[in-house]
């Protein structure tokens, strides 16, 4: 036992130094401290000591709330409770996403629905500007009723979408195969509500009905733990492996044989739109990376 105790120690103290190293990519998580109002002002407001954000929309405008720095990989999560009732015709974002026409964006929309139909989720990644990686899913709980956390993790090796902690989705980085990964450039956190009803319930057949606003979303507890992004310098910075960049570790490269259980139970559960099964949309030419292995 004596032979073991230095480096029982030492491990100890590996870990302490790792725990508070990592704290040190850890943001605020006050609203007004850690995002700003970006449009509609009059349509959001922070509450409960800045843990709290709530988000409207009416005829007049809807709202968007947007972070005041620029991460690369890491963890983002934000609880989130939609919009009750008839919502059909509005959306409800939260995503990441940096600027210009070659933007990366990973994302999270929530569809609104008729009152009794389900929301639909509906995800994409963008990379360099392109889009068109559509996955939608049905999902096992009343969105409207509680908070639910919702989570983007993304690091040198895959993005995941996260639910209540439950993997939903999985793109993995085949940049060394010519498919871009969004690893270049720093993005900002968004939450919005706004009309998108020309496309968002039944394709724009259901129109918002404004009798039922204001339509009012709510979010908790914004929480980044993630890289902060300082310019072209954070490329290598952020992507080194280091017990500072503990989005590096194996154990975030691939997921665990029992996050591959949930992620599968929800995939042969809830989802109900893959773009990488959509063969008359791309007209036979399958997007390259649906033919890796994801997960």
């Amino acid at each position: 036992m004596q032979s073991k105790m230095p480096s029982l120690k030492a491990l100890l103290l590996a870990l302490f130094i790792i725990a508070v190293v990592v704290d040190q990519s850890f943001v605020e998580a006050n609203f007004p401290k850690s995002m700003y109002i970006n449009w509609g002002a009059h349509h959001s407001s922070f509450a409960g000591n800045g843990e709290d954000l709530q988000l409207v929309l009416d005829q007049t405008s809807g709202s968007d709330v947007k972070s005041k720095r620029s991460f690369l990989f890491g963890s983002i999560e934000m609880l989130i409770k939609l919009v009750p009732g008839n919502s059909a015709g509005t959306v409800t974002a939260y995503y990441v996403t940096s600027t210009g026409d070659e933007h990366d964006e990973i994302n999270f929309e929530f569809l609104g629905n008729v009152s009794g139909q389900p929301y639909i989720v509906h995800t994409n990644i963008y990379t360099q500007g392109n889009g068109s990686r559509e996955q939608q899913f049905y999902l096992w709980f009343d969105q409207t009723a509680d908070f639910h956390n919702y989570t983007i993790h993304w690091n040198p090796t895959e993005v995941v979408w996260y639910i209540d902690n439950l993997p939903i989705r999985v793109f993995r980085n085949y940049e060394k195969d010519g498919i871009a990964f969004p690893n270049k450039q720093g993005m900002r956190v968004h939450a919005s509500l706004w009309n998108a009803d020309n496309w968002a319930t039944r394709g724009g057949l259901v129109k918002i009905d404004w009798n039922s606003s204001p339509f009012i979303a709510r979010f908790h507890r914004f929480r980044a733990r993630a890289c902060k992004w300082d310019g072209p310098v954070s490329i290598n910075q952020c992507a080194t492996k280091s017990p500072a960049n503990w989005w590096t570790s194996p154990s975030f490269s691939q997921l665990s044989s029992s996050q591959m259980g949930q992620l599968n139970w929800v995939r042969q559960n809830f989802m109900i739109y893959d773009y990488c099964k959509d063969t008359k949309r791309f007209n036979g030419q399958i997007p390259p990376e649906c033919f890796k292995q994801q997960f």
